[in-house]
């Protein structure tokens, strides 16, 4: 029998498994276009090059894992807990001709089929908000990546000071009313981001964010805000 999925793996399953196919065009509508500009500046914290591999977690649509390819040649392994996102995937690699150095995995981000120090370098978009155990995540992804190798992240931010009235504003009513116009399936991620990501916060402040990242093995953390603290990248290199 397989194993139980922890309770938040199975709601992003479901709240993203309907998502797929418009995942892209709205995220990037939602985010007031910012949404691509965050992806590029996380993808623009790793050193990797023609010659390296990367393992992209939570790669959803593979929007990360095709501009990494892109802007450093390298090699990406793809790999999501969601089939309906990889199907998306899968579709978006092939358009973009890039079925040869992008492979995609289905699978979870706290149970990685893969050997320790398999990867040059590791990104994640979206996804500590979603598993059980932050903490014992990222120690599992630190596991596959090699010494010295780059890793990075990008996760929505509560926006401090004078800009915090204005991101409540957008969260509790013009991102619910935005969804609910566009599909029933945006609808739900409408309701559920604000409260999600207020919940992320006071969980994982930044300060205890960076001191798991440092826990489970990551060197010279860094972190920053980004579009008025609508998005947190946070990057090191592995031990």
């Amino acid at each position: 029998m397989a194993e139980a999925l922890p309770a938040r793996n199975l709601q992003a399953r479901r709240l993203f498994a309907p998502l797929g196919a418009t995942y892209d065009r709205y995220s990037k509508l939602l985010s007031l276009g910012q949404d691509p500009r965050w992806r590029r500046y996380l993808v623009s914290r790793l050193r990797v090059g023609p010659d390296l591999t990367v393992l992209d977690v939570a790669t959803g649509t593979a929007a990360v894992a095709i501009e990494l390819v892109r802007r450093t040649g390298c090699s990406v392994v793809g790999l999501d807990q969601s089939p309906k996102m990889l199907e998306t995937a899968r579709e978006r690699v092939a358009a973009a001709g890039l079925d040869d150095r992008i492979r995609l995995v289905e699978a979870g981000a706290d149970d990685l089929p893969f050997p320790d120090a398999s990867f040059d370098g590791l990104t994640f978009t979206y996804l500590l908000r979603y598993v059980d155990d932050p903490a014992a995540t990222l120690r599992e992804l630190a596991r596959v990546v090699r010494p010295g190798g780059s890793i990075a992240s990008l996760e929505f931010a509560v926006p401090k000071g004078i800009w915090r009235g204005a991101w409540e504003a957008y969260v509790r009513v013009l991102l619910p009313l935005a969804g609910r116009a566009i599909s029933p399936g945006w609808r739900e991620v409408g309701r559920f981001l604000g409260p999600s990501i207020r919940r992320f916060a006071a969980e994982l402040p930044p300060e205890l964010l960076l001191a798991l990242w440092r826990e489970a093995g990551v060197e010279d953390v860094r972190a920053r805000r980004l579009s008025l603290g609508g998005a947190l990248v946070v990057w090191g290199r592995r031990a």
